[in-house]
């Protein structure tokens, strides 16, 4: 069995973590914190906009702010070529 997070890195997704602020109707001068985590392609980031769709539909309770973080967690491995011999005993 393939692991899905390994396939969707490979096609180019990274790990995106949104904090969602939001206003319940029951408490609105409260500001609550809601944590989300998925892989995501950025800058267009389709998966957490589906998401945020789907809360503005399903779910009573005002958006306030919601702050992204992504970081693509396979990528371009990073080497410089060193001149020298290394003896080993």
């Amino acid at each position: 069995m393939t692991d899905r997070a390994l396939l969707v890195q490979l096609e180019g997704y990274g790990l995106t973590l949104a904090e969602i602020h939001y206003h319940r109707p029951d408490a609105p001068s409260l500001l609550q914190l809601f944590v989300w985590q998925e892989y995501d392609l950025a800058p267009d980031f389709p998966v957490l906009l589906d998401f945020l769709d789907h809360w503005r539909r399903e779910i009573e309770a005002a958006l306030h702010s919601v702050r992204i973080e992504h970081e693509r967690l396979i990528r371009p491995t990073e080497w410089r070529a060193v001149d020298g011999v290394i003896s080993i005993q």
